[in-house]
């Protein structure tokens, strides 16, 4: 099977030219719509049938709100209950002293085929690539996410990891994985998908899983997925890992309830996963299957230092991707022009977070602030504000002489008032006459940018400011008339 790529940061990913490439293409235009479009009408009808989804989301913000507030004091019981029913807790301050933990349980265990369940926090780590390396066979197990790793790709979508793919595609890399012709028959390939992963359960040593939720009170990892593969990756090997997120952490079992409801609802429409799994500790005495060992890395990179600044709200995301199906510009471009693990709306503001402002200079502008992020988000993330404050926390940082002259003199314009008139007069004066039915096809200058992919409206003949005596002597008049 190919390695995966390591796509570990990319200090000049070209966002304009990956952007431009996915608008090209057709087929990954027509996918995402599908997709998108087929995931937010079952998004809708979920929230429909259940009346108090309002007040639900309401009281899931105000959970997230408090764990994250007392984040230290729920790590440390996790890690308490988690050792009390004999399992063990390791803490990962970055990507790749977790690599480091993994590949060294692996090897003192005496593991060299390891299963996957779909996990984005392995991804963010970059973990096939390190066991590759290690002399371990890693499988991804969930089907989308076996599909693209024989593609050497990463996942476009935090629920749909293939989006970008079709039946004609997905039947070429089998084919060329098995060395045999496939058709390009949805049932037949997801048979044959079927096959080769029951046969690497039946080997595998070692499982590999995310957690959608920890809880703290009583040491359980929550599972959420559709196909079953989790269950077999934490079932039938003999040493399992868990992969988390630190605020992945829930205070009680009471909580999770809350969550379950939203997660499926927001991520697929559906009432609730297929698959909801509670891992609670290894095997015990006189149980038949489950691990021997089962070791919990609790991941920080990056996240403690968000917990101190006004960006603190990105970590209550629970990774349903409704953001991604709710967002122009996702359904337009995809994931993978975002350049990172995390794409969408709320990748915007993780891989900035995650990694640098700098080095992503292109993502947090890359939204329309249209707000349809937020309704869709089931536990009301303002992922719009984010956007605005990492535009600003970049203009601060990296704006060249041009830029701050420009932001200066508008500046100078908006303090005088007598000078903001004198400025629409005279955009009216010099680009009215180029104006085609309302809009400018081409502006001068470093304007030209913006019109090379978009129209520019032309000023109004009149201003507000101009219509508003007009405006209120008439609403004067119409008020005495109908005393």
């Amino acid at each position: 099977m190919p390695s995966t790529n390591d796509y570990a940061r990319r200090e000049h990913h070209d966002f304009v030219g990956a952007t431009a490439q996915a608008l090209e293409d057709a087929p990954l235009q027509a996918a995402l719509l599908r997709l998108t479009g087929t995931l937010m009408a079952a998004n809708r009808r979920g929230y429909a049938s259940f009346p108090g989804s309002d007040q639900l989301r309401d009281y899931a913000k105000q959970i997230k709100e408090h764990t994250l507030a007392h984040l230290d004091q729920y790590l440390e019981e996790l890690e308490a209950s988690i050792h009390r029913l004999g399992g063990h807790v390791h803490w990962a301050a970055d990507a790749e002293e977790a690599r480091r933990i993994v590949v060294g349980i692996a090897q003192r265990s005496g593991c060299c085929r390891a299963v996957k369940s779909k996990s984005m926090t392995t991804e963010e780590i970059h973990l096939n690539p390190a066991l590759e390396k290690a002399g371990i066979e890693v499988t991804e197990t969930d089907f989308g996410e076996f599909v693209i790793q024989l593609a050497g790709e990463r996942p476009s979508h935090l629920v749909a990891p293939a989006v970008h793919h079709t039946r004609e595609s997905i039947s070429r890399l089998l084919s060329r994985h098995l060395g045999t012709s496939l058709p390009d028959d949805a049932r037949t390939l997801a048979m044959k998908g079927r096959e080769l992963l029951r046969a690497k359960f039946h080997r595998a040593d070692l499982g590999i899983t995310g957690a959608n939720f920890a809880i703290a009170e009583t040491g359980t990892i929550v599972l959420i997925t559709n196909e079953g593969n989790g269950r077999l990756t934490t079932t039938c090997p003999r040493v399992h890992i868990a992969i988390m997120g630190m605020e992945k952490v829930l205070p009680r079992l009471e909580h999770l309830p809350v969550f379950l409801k939203l997660l499926a609802r927001a991520a697929t429409g559906q009432t609730m996963s297929v698959y909801s799994t509670l891992l609670t500790g290894p095997r015990r005495q006189g149980e038949k299957d489950g691990p021997e060992a089962f070791h919990l890395v609790i991941l920080d990179n990056g996240r403690s230092r968000i917990l101190a600044t006004p960006f603190r709200e990105s970590l209550q995301c629970i990774r349903c991707g409704a953001c991604l199906n709710a967002c122009p510009v996702y359904r337009r471009i995809g994931g993978h022009a975002y350049g990172g693990v995390y794409s969408g709306p709320i990748g915007s503001i993780l891989t900035p977070l995650y990694d640098s402002v700098e080095a992503n200079p292109h993502l947090p502008h890359a939204s329309s602030l249209c707000g349809a992020c937020l309704s869709a988000c089931p536990v009301r993330i303002n992922i719009p504000r984010m956007l605005i404050g990492l535009r600003e926390l970049q203009h601060h940082r990296k704006a060249d002489r041009w830029e701050r002259l420009a932001y200066w003199l508008w500046k100078e314009v908006l303090r005088r008032p007598w000078l903001y008139r004198l400025s629409l007069r005279a955009a009216r004066l010099l680009l009215r006459p180029l104006a085609r039915n309302g809009w400018l096809r081409e502006l001068p200058g470093a304007g030209a940018n913006w019109t090379a992919v978009r129209d520019f409206p032309a000023p109004a003949p009149r201003s507000f400011r101009d219509l508003w005596p007009r405006l209120l002597n008439e609403g004067e008049r119409h008020s005495t008339a109908t005393r």
